[in-house]
């Protein structure tokens, strides 16, 4: 089963998961999600493999979320997902994809249960 993690080499919690991840030996593809943003498909299809609310996989205080203006309350999935296509950077991370399910990994650990 593939394994991919949306990583930012800037994040602490992303180089931890990524850590976790190579001392379990678990193999995985890494994208760079700042240098390669995912379109609005790809977060919609990332979207429905995460285990929690679309408006989890937003990093609300970073500035150029804050810049956009909106109101995560007041949005719904779809434009969550579409405000994100165009400020990837705020894209919480990493996000790690094994099969058909996703976590976020925060804390870190947490991407764990993706391989019990």
């Amino acid at each position: 089963m593939e394994t991919t993690v949306y990583h930012n080499r800037r994040c602490s919690k992303s180089r931890q998961t990524v850590e976790i991840l190579e001392r379990q030996g678990i193999e995985f593809n890494t994208v760079e999600y700042l240098k390669s943003p995912p379109d609005l498909q790809t977060l919609t299809a990332i979207a429905a493999k995460l285990d929690r609310p679309v408006a989890d996989m937003v990093r609300a205080d970073e500035p150029q979320w804050v810049a956009l203006g909106l109101d995560l309350a007041q949005l719904d999935d779809a434009m969550i997902l579409e405000a994100l296509a165009r400020c990837p950077k705020a894209l919480q991370r990493p996000i790690v994809i094994h099969g058909s399910d996703a976590r976020i990994g925060r804390p870190p650990e947490a991407v764990m249960d993706l391989f019990s």
